[in-house]
């Protein structure tokens, strides 16, 4: 097996800073893409899709057979607990920011509103995606990678 080599480290250290939810929030809407991690056979699950942020919700197109519908028609009023993450940091600065949002997922069922999110939300693979999954989020948290002696970055 052999490893591709990666672009070196930058010399310099990076700063951690702390995002306010606003500031986090805004953040994530300037993306398109991002992981939702929810537990399937009780062990974590990562799947890369794209969103849409819409009053603060964040909003993914599913499918009959992916695991997150089954587990969101299944769940409780609640619903399912899941995090969604999304970045933008710079390979080879290693510049930039990541989000994460932690809530409750429910199914989107009011027929309007998924007609609205099957408008806004065009799915990436060759795919059905009949069903739209709505995250409140609970606790939204984020970072911002800067030069450790330079301004808070972009």
């Amino acid at each position: 097996m052999t490893i591709d080599q990666a672009p070196s480290v930058p010399a310099a250290p990076r700063r951690s800073v702390e995002l306010d939810t606003d500031e986090a929030l805004r953040l994530l809407g300037s993306v398109s893409f991002g992981r939702i991690v929810f537990t399937r056979h009780a062990l974590p699950t990562i799947r890369p899709v794209n969103h849409v942020l819409d009053r603060g919700d964040v909003v993914i197109r599913t499918h009959e057979g992916m695991a997150l519908t089954a587990r969101a028609q299944e769940a409780d009023d609640r619903g399912v607990v899941v995090a969604y993450e999304a970045d933008a940091i710079d390979p080879l600065t290693h510049l930039g920011w990541s989000v994460v949002v932690t809530g409750y997922a429910h199914l989107v069922t009011d027929p309007r509103e998924l007609a609205h999110y099957h408008s806004l939300l065009r799915p990436w693979v060759d795919r059905t995606m009949d069903y739209a999954v709505r995250i409140r989020p609970d606790l939204v948290t984020g970072i911002r990678l800067t030069a450790a002696d330079g301004p808070d970055g972009p």
